[in-house]
């Protein structure tokens, strides 16, 4: 066991944070156990099942419709994901590319809105992002190539690159602005908004906005608790997709609560690439890391 926690802290985990005990990492290892979580606590989430036959993605589309998202069970930065899945010919090469990544999958409607991690400790809440896919804003003169160029050099002059990694200019975004219309060698036009991918993922340069914590209404900040302490955990980065905006009461909105990851990525909340300057977290770090975690090396 020592040796697969190597494996996949490694390969997946990487420069993932391990504060909590291994009781607590299994409770809430799976997307399935983080759903049932949200249920007991009456949180909002998406309408779904596990699945491993494609068959039953496909029931499960006939009865709840398109869109959906599917994803595997166990996993996280957004891999093995797909969405949205608008027609059957997306939904048969999502159900089967999946299983690549593991053998039980999770299918559910999809909800488009405003992306949030948030990372809640046992000594509070520690930081609030929102997250975004990765894109360009035109100006009217320069390429899409030229603005990626240009956004680039700014990640790198702020110092956020490699954790807000670079957007690179490869098939994968050649190929979702060509759905778009669109190529590297068209000028936008003047504020013009284009997201070079729909996912939300690092290596392709999404980056994160920090939020203010004072912004989240008490009846959010109490939900988010109720998650922790359900898991007795020392800290939970807690994905929520918000369609109105998180300082707006859950249950006031249509929201879905998307899954929980014990082993959070912190690295991307010290330095966000929009937002005002983020607080001094050191206090938060100094607290975790004087935790006596006797099992983090057990998977």
């Amino acid at each position: 066991m020592r040796l697969l926690h190597r494996f996949l802290s490694y390969f997946f985990l990487s420069d993932c944070s391990n504060y909590n005990p291994l009781k607590v990492r299994r409770a809430c290892r799976s997307k399935a156990q983080a759903r049932l979580s949200f249920k007991k606590n009456a949180l909002s989430y998406a309408k779904g099942r596990t699945f491993i036959n494609p068959y039953s993605a496909f029931k499960f589309c006939k009865k709840h419709g398109f869109p959906l998202v599917i994803k595997p069970n166990v996993g996280g930065f957004s891999r093995g994901a797909y969405f949205p899945i608008k027609n059957k010919v997306q939904l048969l090469k999502a159900s089967i590319g999946v299983k690549k990544w593991w053998p039980n999958s999770i299918i559910e409607k999809y909800l488009l809105g405003k992306n949030y991690r948030v990372v809640m400790t046992r000594f509070g809440i520690m930081s609030v992002l929102r997250r975004y896919p990765p894109f360009i804003v035109g100006d009217g003169l320069r390429t899409i190539e030229v603005l990626i160029d240009v956004e680039n050099k700014l990640r790198l002059q702020m110092q956020i690159a490699p954790v807000t990694q670079l957007i690179p200019k490869n098939k994968v975004i050649k190929k979702y602005l060509k759905l778009q219309g669109l190529s590297f060698s068209t000028i936008l036009a003047a504020k013009k908004k284009v997201y070079l991918h729909n996912k939300i993922s690092l290596k392709l340069g999404a980056s994160t906005e920090v939020i203010d914590k004072a912004e989240l209404s008490d009846n959010n900040k109490q939900d988010l608790i109720k998650i922790l302490n359900f898991f007795n955990a020392n800290i939970l980065g807690i994905d929520v997709i918000c369609k109105k905006g998180i300082e707006i009461d859950f249950n006031a909105q249509e929201c879905i609560f998307l899954e929980l990851n014990s082993r959070p990525f912190l690295k991307m909340h010290d330095n966000p690439r929009y937002g005002v300057k983020p607080e001094d977290l050191d206090d938060f770090y100094n607290k975790l890391n004087q935790l006596e975690i006797t099992d983090n090396e057990r998977y």
